[in-house]
């Protein structure tokens, strides 16, 4: 398998050699982690129909259907307003569904054939063809103080891209030592590629890799130093005002708060047996917003329809009728949420990077609060008063001037008479996405005859900034966690000898069911994001970061052996149990 390097990504703070020169204490070790995928149940599917007339219609699973038409477009030399582009419901995507694969190749054939193609990937095709995460080679080198005051830290990374250039190398730079208050520090990565398929995002994409690395390291310093590892990393917790490695010093975040909330668990508190292991490790991402857009349309009975432009991939359209709900001040139940095709609504970028709850939810409530307006302006109208003089609040318009009031469906049933149907649009580009920092909390237990690994108990703190539905909120804790777990564990693909995949298919590419799995423990910590109006943060990729580290270290106290290659599979840990390595 050859390869090259093509692209060095650096990013650095203060001076590490005098920070390391100052350490009492210094770590350093290097980890290899394998390509894992993302696990969707839903293979790549699509149905198109290409017209005499030029025009396209596509059918397609994905994360974001207005990129799939850039995309298609592009490829094909096509105009954008030739293709419309329907989202189905997704069976899965956790970033393997942010690109395209079939649906250009589909349109190609229906012009050809000049009737509708509909395409859907085998399994193994799946895993052969399509983007895992990189498979990657990273070294971490930290130093401290006696005291556990963290004086340097050094990171190094080769990322695998696949045939072509474009690994998550620039995150796993970023968000490396993200989680930790540090003057000096120096990360350098390559973007690397082989002879493989290409890589794609898979959940956090780039920052369980190196952030496994640190975490680990950082577990080993506590061992070193004699310190409880929440205490170490409570001293040096990024917080308020902390430079990061990648420009910005950070608001207000709650990595302080999850980490005190996993302390004093009482999972924390508690005591494990002779031959068990635990491990702790935190996580960073730092979540983004962009472009949006929502319209809300009353209707005569008071009901409304929230129409968006961002496929649900984890329970977001509950979210966006709660906060409609809210600012409407009426049942959640009386607003249906509808994901808009291409043609309807203008651009939305793809539900990915923790977004849609935050961005989305922000154009939702600008479209709510437009409303709002209008209904005041209606019953203005009405009443023969000044909108000033109206007040707006659960759902009900008043007359501060009179004694009159009118519900929201009866100014909606008056819309025809005060200037037609009620509706509020909103096309934002959001900024201000808030950062999440995640902290689990792992006890294993290893069979000495046979490598096998169990994961006991689990317990998942993080950051929500405000938990619109606490039920899915937890719910991405816990799928974060099984995916890590998944991947500390048992995921990789295995080739042989010609390069060949091994495994393509979930018989032999082992990801956890539920069989596998305790019941994982959510703690929703909420520190609001000041530019959000309800405080929200992203919540879906944080969890996916720390159970790496937090397995694998529990895997390596349980065997009293030090880790440092994923996963943690029966015969990886047979050999270190056996024979040290």
């Amino acid at each position: 398998m050859c390869s090259s390097d093509l692209t060095r990504a650096q990013m650095k703070l203060g001076d590490v050699e005098s920070g390391f020169a100052s350490a009492d204490v210094v770590v350093e070790r290097e980890f290899r982690l394998p390509r894992a995928h993302q696990g969707y149940i839903e293979p790549h599917a699509c149905t198109v129909r290409y017209d005499e007339d030029g025009q396209s219609l596509i059918w397609c699973s994905s994360q974001g259907h207005f990129d799939v038409r850039t995309s298609t477009a592009a490829l094909l030399g096509m105009e954008l307003g030739k293709i419309k582009v329907v989202p189905g419901e997704i069976g899965g995507g956790f970033g393997g569904k942010t690109t395209v694969y079939l649906e250009p190749v589909a349109l190609i054939l229906s012009r050809k054939a000049g009737k509708p193609v509909k395409m859907v990937m085998e399994r193994d095709e799946v895993f052969t063809s399509t983007g895992p995460t990189s498979a990657a080679v990273v070294r971490a080198k930290v130093g401290a103080k006696s005291d556990g005051t963290i004086t340097a830290a050094e990171g190094w990374m080769a990322y695998d891209a696949g045939a072509f250039p474009g690994s998550p190398l620039m995150p796993g730079v970023m968000t490396m030592f993200t989680p930790y208050d540090l003057e000096n520090v120096n990360v350098v990565g390559f973007d690397v590629v082989v002879n493989r398929s290409k890589t794609a995002a898979y959940r956090a994409p780039g920052a369980p890799q190196s952030e496994f690395a640190a975490e680990m390291v950082i577990n080993e310093l506590a061992e070193a130093l004699g310190m409880d590892p929440i205490d170490l990393r409570l001293k040096n917790a990024a917080k308020e005002g902390t430079q990061t490695i990648y420009g910005p010093k950070l608001k207000r975040v709650g990595l302080v708060e999850c980490l005190e909330a996993v302390r004093d668990s009482e999972h924390y508190q508690s005591s494990i047996a002779a031959g068990q292991g635990r491990g702790v490790a935190a996580g960073f991402w730092f979540n983004i917003g962009g472009q949006s857009s929502v319209t809300l349309n009353m209707n005569t009975d008071g009901t409304g329809t929230i129409i968006e432009g961002s496929p649900d991939i984890g329970g977001s359209r509950a979210s966006m009728q709660m906060m409609a709900s809210e600012v409407l001040g009426i049942p959640l139940e009386n607003l249906k949420p509808v994901v808009a095709d291409t043609d309807t609504l203008p651009y939305s970028a793809t539900t990915g990077g923790s977004r849609t709850t935050f961005a989305t939810g922000m154009a939702v409530i600008e479209s709510a609060e437009k409303v709002v307006a209008q209904v005041k302006e209606r019953a203005a109208s009405l009443w023969n008063v000044t909108v000033e003089q109206v007040e707006y609040a659960d759902g009900v318009a008043t007359n501060t001037a009179g004694e009159e009031s009118m519900t929201l469906a009866e100014v909606c049933a008056a819309a025809e008479k005060t200037g037609g149907q009620l509706s509020g649009s909103a096309n934002i580009n959001a900024r201000g996405a808030g950062p999440s920092f995640a902290v689990h909390l792992a006890d294993t237990v290893v069979d000495p005859d046979t490598g096998k690994v169990d994961v006991i108990r689990y317990t998942a703190a993080q950051d929500a900034g405000k938990a619109i539905h606490p039920g899915y909120v937890e719910g991405q804790y816990q799928g974060g966690a099984a995916q890590g777990i998944g991947w500390a564990l048992n995921e990789e693909y295995i080739y042989d000898e010609n390069g060949a995949m091994e495994n393509p298919g979930f018989l032999d590419y082992r990801v956890p069911l539920a069989s596998d799995l305790p019941m994982i423990e959510a703690i929703v910590v909420e520190v609001p994001n000041a530019f959000h109006p309800y405080g929200v943060r992203g919540v879906g990729e944080s969890g996916i970061i720390p159970p790496l580290a937090a397995v694998a270290t529990a895997v390596g106290n349980a065997i009293d052996r030090k880790i440092e290659e994923l996963p943690c599979s029966p015969p990886r840990v047979l050999a270190l149990v056996q024979n040290g390595k």
